[in-house]
């Protein structure tokens, strides 16, 4: 601790050991900026996070092959061109050993380290409707007072393990959100991997070479776009640091904060026209096709499926054995609404003599046996390392994991639980003071490159403060027509869009009786960011403050 001991009290009757102004859960992209934010303007903040190190994301995600598939330059902080151009990327999308190295240069640049207490989670933050501040108690026994609390939790940080028998496993076991810092020895391995979203391809296509036998057990087949990562050089480099200006104009008004935007409609261009834009953005090696083709395809079945057929017709092209392709090319949804993996050479993995597929729609996986995964037909796999790649319960999985207890002692968990629901996705009514990013009902949810949208809400969360600050007012808090009125908002555009016809983790389908209601925020980068904004300039409206 950084504060001296206060002898305050909380509801729960537990004494505070320090007391802050501001305390920010993650050491990630938005806390590490939110740290900064908020130190800038004068506040005494602390900074909390499990892990040993900064990154959030980037420090538990180090599985093989994990990589962005947002391209580098435009991954990064927007707000200091000195901090921007004093990086180079090596490659369009490095690997996570260099994206963890990059945000220690943003710690130290901006010397963070000293607020931030690492190795240490948050079990409960308890609203003190008395003192009108927030009591925070973690594992190590601290019990912080504050008067604001800043969750930056992440959106895909709470991972999703579902099978029982795993504590039987006599081999080894791991998540993929949760792989150790020693490297894996696969050499001669059998190796079973569970799941093939976005994690689960980037393990399955690195791993496949150097295992001795691999088992890919797969329920749902992902449509795929190949990825293109050329290097850097200097010259390179310096070429994308020339356009830090245009990036900062344009980046935050697209529909998913990437530097492309739909550029084209689908009813105005020939038949033949068409087929060039998608091939034109499906040869960017990008997630180009899927953000920046045609807006139809989230809305009309029709133009989804001409290009749902495209990208099949391309993963055939390279699969060519028909049962491969009846295994792993998508037919029963639509292109785009699911998450969208980039892969390298994934497909060409199950050419592989020793790679082997196991579906598990139709006899799915049982439990894990001491020695391996056993299915419902009673097969049992047997297996010396087991990967789960598995997801996550995203968007509201690091919140519910902890213990918020907001107005009247009620519990965010529980409200979650029956209906999961936020305003603007900065705040819940009735917990006053907490403010989030990365949650439910924003774009950062999903549909976005997250270094746009988490910049976005921490630079809306710091005015907000700052706001307080000036007109000396103490709790802050989204009244509930406001945030009727947004999840209304919210739930109009998202429901006239596929994705909310699909099952999949962006409607929080993955996760047994989590309420469905699709998480991210359909409307665009731009037009959130407008409607924040908006909201900003007239004093804060839909938020109560006293």
């Amino acid at each position: 601790m950084t504060e001296a001991a206060t002898k305050s009290n909380g509801s729960n009757g537990a004494q505070a050991t320090a007391k802050f102004d501001a305390v920010v859960v993650g050491a990630g992209v938005a806390g590490l900026y939110q740290l900064h934010r908020l130190r800038e303007q004068g506040l005494n903040v602390l900074a909390i996070d499990a892990a040993s190190g900064v990154g959030g994301t980037w420090y538990w995600n180090r599985y093989p092959g994990a990589r962005f598939d947002s391209e580098s330059y435009i991954y990064q902080y927007l707000f200091s061109e000195e901090l921007y151009k004093g990086w180079s990327w090596s490659e369009k999308f490095p690997g996570q050993p260099e994206i963890e190295r990059w945000l220690n240069y943003v710690a130290d640049r901006l010397d963070l380290r000293k607020d931030i207490q690492f190795g240490t989670t948050v079990k409960s933050a308890h609203f003190n409707e008395a003192t009108q501040r927030w009591l925070v108690t973690t594992d190590k026994g601290d019990v912080i007072d504050t008067q604001f609390l800043v969750a930056c939790c992440g959106m895909l940080s709470a991972p999703h393990v579902s099978f029982p028998g795993q504590e039987t496993f006599k081999g080894q076991l791991f998540h993929t959100a949760r792989w150790p810092k020693q490297p894996v020895d696969f050499a001669g391995r059998r190796v079973g991997v569970i799941g093939n979203g976005a994690t689960g391809i980037q393990v399955i296509q690195t791993i496949a070479g150097e295992v001795g036998h691999l088992k890919v057990f797969i329920r749902t087949p992902q449509y795929i776009i190949p990825m293109k990562n050329p290097k850097y050089s200097a010259a390179e480099a310096d070429a994308y640091k020339s356009k830090f200006k245009l990036f900062t104009e344009r980046l935050p008004h697209t529909f998913t904060g990437f530097e492309y935007d739909f550029e084209h409609a689908w009813a105005g261009l020939t038949r033949e026209r068409r087929r060039e834009v998608i091939e034109d953005c499906w040869n960017d090696g990008s997630l180009k096709l899927w953000i920046s083709s045609f807006a139809e395809l989230f809305f009309e079945q029709e133009v989804n499926a001409e290009i749902s057929e495209f990208v099949r017709e391309k993963m055939r092209e390279r699969l060519k054995d028909p049962k491969l392709c009846e295994q792993l090319i998508p037919s029963e949804y639509g292109f785009g609404t699911h998450r969208v993996p980039l892969e390298q050479n994934f497909l060409e993995a199950f050419h592989r003599p020793n790679v082997e597929i196991v579906g598990v729609k139709n006899n799915p996986i049982d439990c894990v046996t001491a020695t391996g995964i056993k299915t419902a037909d009673g097969t049992v796999h047997d297996l010396d390392i087991i990967i789960l790649a598995t997801g996550f319960d995203a968007g509201t999985g690091a919140l519910t994991r902890i213990d918020i207890r907001g107005r009247g002692g009620r519990s965010l968990k529980d409200d979650w639980s029956r209906d999961i629901r936020t305003t603007m996705g900065l705040q819940v009514h009735g917990y006053p003071n907490l403010f989030t990013t990365a949650v439910p009902l924003a774009p950062s949810a999903a549909l976005c490159n997250m270094t746009t949208c988490l910049q976005q809400q921490v630079e809306w969360i710091d005015d907000c403060i700052a706001y307080m600050c000036r007109k000396s007012l103490k709790v802050v808090e989204p009244t509930k027509e406001a945030e009727d009125g947004w999840v209304a908002h919210h739930d109009e555009i998202a429901n006239a869009t596929l994705i909310a016809k699909t099952h999949s983790w962006y409607l929080g389908s993955n996760v047994e009786g989590k309420p469905r209601r699709v998480l991210s925020y359909c409307g665009g980068v731009g037009a959130y960011r407008q409607k924040c904004d908006e909201v900003a300039a007239n004093d804060y409206q839909g938020f109560a403050m006293r």
